[in-house]
């Protein structure tokens, strides 16, 4: 049997334990691997509260990225084999010593990137990097970040200046000297915050980047005019209502590879700043749901 995290029904932490299972074969576009690592993410415990339908097949484990060895690949596979290093989209929950991966959403890991790295990617990184694409800024502009802070925001600012771009991202003062490593501008969110970007640049905001939704976004949409530039990757509701648009999803294995290319070369940092065992799953999500974790947060699996 396989050792796995998950939830036995829609609801609050409580709902969380620990689950055996019995490995899984690997169906057609599917990639059996033994999990070195996952990453952690908002989505994982809003799935869980049901936020997203109530559809699955309960128990079910959580975790939507994850890292590791080829066991078996299914039929049609190619590109893949027994003993490769890959990361990519999970099918069937990476929070587990055993799970199964999209192999359409999967690629090989360089040997420059550690599986923690690797496990970052296929969810915050790629949502990041079709965030930035969108928005099509080009060099000299300014992009505003809602929540630079956390997963998506540390690869979207960093992605944004490589691309030339001014970038600043609201955060809490605690947070101001993380921004400042990721060669943004710390705005503090809260009462005032419009007149805080203002100050922070003078010459206006090109482009706003919403990883927090609902009053935030609401807060801050005036300082653009042009809503075509105005992408969240959170609240499809809010952003529509206020003329802007809900990121289109448009990750590939290419997408994939090039980002770890960029991690192995040093030009990207996922910047995992907490590491849990597979045990500390219920640690690690509550993190992550507390909205204070900074960077990223990864589950490693022995």
């Amino acid at each position: 049997m396989v050792n796995a995290f998950g939830f036995t029904d829609y609801g609050g932490p409580e709902t969380q334990e620990f689950l055996d299972r019995p490995p899984l074969e690997p169906g057609p576009g599917r990639l059996a691997i033994a999990v070195r690592a996952a990453g952690v993410n908002p989505i994982d415990w809003k799935i869980r509260r049901g936020l997203f339908g109530r559809e699955r097949q309960l128990p079910a484990v959580l975790g939507q990225e994850a890292s590791g060895v080829v066991l078996r690949v299914g039929p049609g596979v190619t590109g893949f084999a027994p003993g490769d290093e890959v990361f990519g989209t999970a099918a069937s929950g990476g929070f587990s010593e055993q799970t199964l991966l999209r192999a359409e959403l999967s690629a090989l890991k360089p040997g420059t990137v550690g599986f923690d790295q690797a496990a970052t990617l296929p969810v915050s990184a790629a949502t990041a990097d079709d965030a930035v694409r969108e928005l099509g800024l080009g060099a000299g502009r300014t992009l505003l970040i809602l929540g630079i802070a956390g997963g998506v925001g540390t690869i979207a600012a960093q992605l944004a200046r490589t691309r030339g771009l001014v970038v600043l991202g609201t955060a809490s003062d605690a947070n101001r000297a993380y921004v400042d490593a990721l060669s943004a501008v710390q705005v503090p969110y809260g009462e005032g915050v419009t007149e805080r970007i203002a100050a922070a640049a003078p010459d206006g905001v090109d482009g706003v980047l919403d990883l927090v939704g609902g009053d935030a976004l609401r807060a801050v949409a005036g300082v653009i005019t042009d809503r075509t530039v105005l992408v969240s990757t959170v609240d499809p509701v809010t952003v529509a209502e206020l003329g802007g648009s809900f990121v289109t999803r448009a990750t590939t294995s290419g997408t994939l590879a090039a980002l770890a290319a960029l991690v192995g070369s040093g030009e990207l940092d996922p910047h995992v700043t907490h590491r849990f065992p597979l045990t500390g799953a219920a640690e690690a999500l509550a993190l992550v749901e507390s909205g204070h974790a900074r960077g990223k947060v990864v589950i490693e699996v022995a």
